[in-house]
């Protein structure tokens, strides 16, 4: 899936939900996704928390199919700077 039609259905996820902070979804070369003053785009910038795995595993984590944590000790994603920022995103996604 793009990244594109995956910001696209995560700001209607938050159209009834706040997020506070800000994170970003690094996939390297496939590009970002941004969560940051309750919109979801593709444009890259500094944010509080920032989540780097492959746009697939970006994929299967927003569909349930991959649990973060189990993602973490598996190497398959790596969370940096405000962990507490990727706490709420459960709650978000929940």
């Amino acid at each position: 899936m793009p990244l594109t039609e995956i910001a696209r259905r995560l700001q209607t996820g938050l159209s009834d939900k706040r997020f506070d902070g800000s994170l970003k979804f690094d996939c390297g070369a496939d590009g970002v996704v941004v969560l940051a003053d309750g919109t979801a785009a593709t444009v890259d910038r500094d944010t509080d928390c920032t989540i780097t795995l492959t746009a697939d595993n970006l994929t299967k984590l927003l569909a349930g199919k991959l649990n973060p944590m189990t993602g973490v000790m598996m190497g398959k994603l790596k969370v940096s700077g405000d962990i507490g920022v990727a706490m709420k995103l459960g709650k978000l996604l929940g």
